[in-house]
């Protein structure tokens, strides 16, 4: 019905033909951001009913109090996959798990798994490239949170944290019991539920329309073969390459799940797209930057460098699989 609509509002309505790029640019637009909205609103309140039910403050006291012979990186990696933030927005987030005592590593599995997996980027790619492919890549981007988290935190990187963080680890008293569930029921938290879940779309609506704006752009404009030629199968080095030239950008999810979509369609391997939008998500300059605020350099450098090689390796494993 999307694709009918589409069709019937660019050809019909707007009298372009489908055979120019204009045509084909403005169909593709306005058939994947109708799509996209549409699933991500759902996913977003579906996301929304788990997160009222599961809240921050009682996921720290868990990971805190008792003994999980390593499963605090499956639920760190969990909780990153739910929640709706990108690699800048959920770096506060990552603080307050600092602050509170969260062992670093497990800390690192959520600040891994936050950006690249969540309702976002699962509602889009669900859309995109279908069951198959969304379920390799969050399966896939859950297991890259808890791996990088349990090697970051075997290499015992605490000396590494900021002096302003240590300072408030000696100091801080946490104390993360004082929250009180709210006996609400289902029916009444369910609006303001949906309300939050289009708070969510509203949030990203910018980042889809950009997006999907330069992938349709991409769709129409760009000559065949530009992409095939440099990040191609035949090219053994397109996957590090890619995941190199992500670094330097920055968007979330709903900014770049449209360009994947057009890298693939032009026949560029979806294990090389896979690894250019992990790097662009989970890897940037901005969220550097806002890192050095609790960690040094050192750190920073040994975390990008690890995530990188994971990525990087998780491309080629895609390429092989799928």
């Amino acid at each position: 019905m999307i694709q009918q609509f589409a069709d019937w509002l660019v050809y019909d309505l707007f009298g372009l033909n489908a055979a120019t790029p204009l045509g084909s640019s403005l169909n593709f637009f306005f058939y994947d951001s109708i799509k996209i909205i549409i699933l991500l609103f759902f996913i977003s309140a579906i996301m929304g009913i788990v997160n009222a039910y599961f809240p921050i403050e009682r996921l720290r006291d868990y990971l805190t109090s008792r003994r999980l012979y390593g499963l605090q990186y499956l639920f760190a990696s969990l909780f990153g996959a739910i929640t709706p933030f990108c690699s800048c927005s959920s770096i506060p987030l990552f603080i307050g798990f600092v602050k509170g005592g969260i062992p670093l590593g497990v800390t690192f599995a959520f600040l891994i798994t936050s950006p690249l997996v969540n309702e976002v980027a699962v509602a889009m790619f669900l859309g995109t490239f279908g069951l198959r492919i969304t379920l390799v890549y969050v399966v896939s981007g859950i297991l890259l949170g808890m791996i990088g988290g349990f090697v970051l935190g075997r290499l015992k990187l605490e000396p590494y944290l900021s002096d302003w963080v240590k300072q408030i680890q000696q100091n801080a008293s946490a104390d993360f019991n004082t929250w009180e569930r709210e006996q609400t029921p289902f029916v009444k938290r369910l609006p303001s539920i949906l309300r939050e879940a289009w708070g969510i779309v509203k949030g990203v609506l910018l980042y889809i329309v950009i997006g999907i704006g330069i992938g349709a752009a991409m769709h129409g404009y760009v000559p065949e073969g530009f992409f095939e030629h440099y990040m191609s199968r035949v090219n053994v080095w397109a996957v590090p390459l890619s995941v190199v030239l992500a670094v330097p950008m920055y968007a979330n999810a709903a900014g770049i799940v449209p360009i994947i979509e057009v890298f693939v369609a032009k026949g560029i391997p979806i294990g090389t797209a896979l690894a250019f939008m992990m790097a662009v998500v989970g890897l940037s300059l901005p969220e550097a930057t806002l890192l050095k605020k609790v960690m040094t350099w050192r750190l920073i450098g040994i975390f990008f460098g690890i995530i990188t090689l994971f990525i990087i390796l998780s491309g080629y494993l895609f390429n092989a699989i799928l």
